[in-house]
């Protein structure tokens, strides 16, 4: 019988490969330990229920950037509860930036998954796919900079948003921090800013344009008259009148007004390129004996708008 041959030995790892792979497992640890002590770390949102948030993260950072340019800060804010808001102006908002805000939990997987992919093809973050709740927690407590681990800490303070407080009060905080021009947070501001009326008093076209503020606040201007504005007025309008949250007699009254306001065609010319230029404006500073607004807390609001079912089958711009 012939004997087995002995077993082959194996060679040991090269000293270099397994010093690779404790650095590796350590750098996974590091990394595990940070996210867990960053995801504790994360604001709770159960205070939120009752009182308003006397500060944002995006004034505080909007006050600095004004400091270090040598000028006053400007702050105008007043806070006021849902119900004293104009209904087609809450309608304007959410399907301007939300339109299944009532049906989702916080995120919106399927637009989040169309950014995502839009953002691998560009090799860049852009704007898009944020819920209403997302732009609250970005405001409320996260910076502005375009990085995947802000947008992951921006989803976990969307969760805890939604497991801490209802619909009604998500959008109302909202509204009432959300920017809208240079120096001006929430609604109400806005509303006397831009228009001279208060919230509950904005018609369709008001509403329309301060939703169509939104993605650049600070350049779309209704002062300024951007065509880029009326455009995205106008289409709001549209979408508006086709989910039925205005009658087609109040949307031609709201395009009559933006006509107006505007001084010039609500049809602008066909040679004229779809994407306009935005028009970017100074800032006009707040005069330096002018007082800051103040701000009011207010208690949730007892009801809400219904919620608009059929916003979420509106088609996108």
């Amino acid at each position: 019988m012939t004997p087995l041959p002995p077993p082959l030995e194996t060679a040991p790892p090269p000293r270099r490969a397994r010093w690779g792979l404790i650095v590796l497992a350590a750098l996974l640890f590091v990394a595990a330990a940070a996210g867990l002590w960053t995801y504790v770390r994360l604001p709770d949102a159960r205070g939120l229920a009752n009182e308003n948030p006397p500060t944002t993260s995006l004034i505080e950072h909007r006050a600095e950037e004004a400091r270090e340019a040598g000028k006053k800060p400007r702050r105008r804010q007043q806070w006021v509860p849902l119900k004293r808001i104009s209904r087609v102006a809450v309608a304007a908002v959410l399907l301007s930036e939300d339109a299944s805000f009532y049906q989702h939990e916080g995120v919106d997987t399927v637009e989040l998954q169309k950014a995502f992919e839009k953002a691998m093809e560009e090799r860049e973050l852009g704007r898009g796919a944020s819920t209403i709740t997302q732009q609250l927690a970005k405001n409320l407590w996260l910076s502005n900079d375009r990085s995947l681990w802000r947008k992951a800490k921006e989803l976990v303070l969307a969760r805890r948003l939604e497991d801490a407080l209802t619909k009604p009060r998500i959008l109302t905080l909202y509204l009432n921090v959300v920017e809208w021009g240079q120096g001006v947070y929430g609604i109400e501001a806005a509303a006397l800013e831009h228009f001279g009326v208060h919230a509950s008093e904005l018609t369709a076209a008001q509403g329309a344009m301060l939703a169509s503020m939104l993605p650049s606040p600070r350049k779309r201007l209704p002062r300024a008259r951007p065509l880029v504005l009326q455009k995205h007025a106008l289409r709001l309008i549209a979408r508006m009148a086709a989910v039925k949250r205005l009658s087609p007699e109040q949307a031609l009254e709201a395009r009559t007004e933006l006509e107006r306001f505007f001084g010039r065609s609500t049809a602008p010319a066909a040679e004229q390129e779809e994407q306009e230029e935005e028009v970017a404006v100074e800032p006009v500073a707040a005069p330096e004996t002018a007082p800051s607004a103040p701000v009011e807390t207010e208690q949730e609001p007892e009801e809400a708008p219904a919620p608009a079912e059929a916003i979420e089958e509106a088609p996108a711009l």
